[in-house]
């Protein structure tokens, strides 16, 4: 064995994970001290860490429970709060993170337990602004209206959003004292209503958002577009939302029929 293979072989990595037994137990640290591997990320310490669940002290304990899935930034399901930031953990190398490596729950949502949350709200969200394009049988299902090719770019870009939460969790603004639905939907409101088909739905969206839990709870932090993984440009997304609802409000208001995109 050579020395640089010793030197990794006696190498480990710390973490510091914040464990929670059931949804309304007390959250509790546990270190633990695995060995380290070239080309780490979160997840393959996690998977080490359940493979043989003992922590620093050298005291056998549960495995550690989290979200995981496509294991390469597309699903979004293993969002949590790394070094204290809400990333993906697929995507967090351990060689890029300061140890000890402090891994929570992103808070914005319910722990159901370790690392796991209830993103319930938003996909309920999701359902509130009708984050579709409602083709169901009634309607002509020839060729779509074509979008033109410089809308269809930015358009691509929002629909990159895989739902992950990580903007949530970034904005100060979801919380338990308001219903702000968050980034992630504003965005997916300009998505939807900017596809030919979608925006027959334009006006009820807009409603949406005018409501309750919708643009004007967002209090333009900008902690979003930093954090979300996709780089997704959420806040151009949120100032064109503002100013589809503020036409909307007075085509409300005078009853007009003019279409304003």
């Amino acid at each position: 064995m050579s020395e640089q293979q010793t030197a990794t072989a006696t190498k480990t990595v710390v973490f510091e994970i914040q464990r929670q037994d059931t949804a309304t137990s007390t959250p509790y640290m546990e270190k633990f001290e695995i060995p380290y591997r070239p080309n780490m990320n979160v997840i393959s310490a996690l998977m080490e860490i359940r493979r043989n669940p003992v922590n620093a002290k050298g005291e056998k304990t549960t495995p550690v429970n989290w979200d995981m899935n496509c294991l390469e930034e597309v699903c979004g399901a293993c969002s949590m709060v790394i070094n204290g930031r809400p990333r993906q953990s697929c995507t967090a190398l351990v060689d890029q993170l300061t140890q000890p490596i402090k891994l929570e729950p992103m808070r914005t949502f319910p722990v159901v337990r370790d690392l796991i949350v209830d993103r319930e709200f938003m996909f309920d969200s999701l359902k509130r602004i009708k984050a579709w394009v409602p083709i169901d049988g009634t309607y002509d299902l020839g060729e779509g209206p074509r979008m033109p090719e410089r809308k269809r770019q930015w358009a691509y870009e929002l629909s990159k959003c895989m739902t992950c939460g990580v903007c949530l969790e970034a904005c100060p603004n979801v919380n338990d004292k308001t219903n702000f639905m968050g980034p992630a939907l504003m965005s997916q409101v300009r998505l939807f209503n900017s596809h030919p088909t979608g925006a027959m739905n334009k006006d009820e969206r807009l409603a949406t958002v005018m409501s309750d839990g919708g643009i004007t709870e967002c209090g333009n932090s900008q902690n979003c577009v930093v954090a979300c993984p996709k780089g997704i440009p959420l806040t151009t997304s949120i100032g064109a939302i503002g100013r589809a609802t503020t036409i909307q409000m007075f085509k409300n208001f005078f009853g007009s029929d003019h279409q304003v995109d």
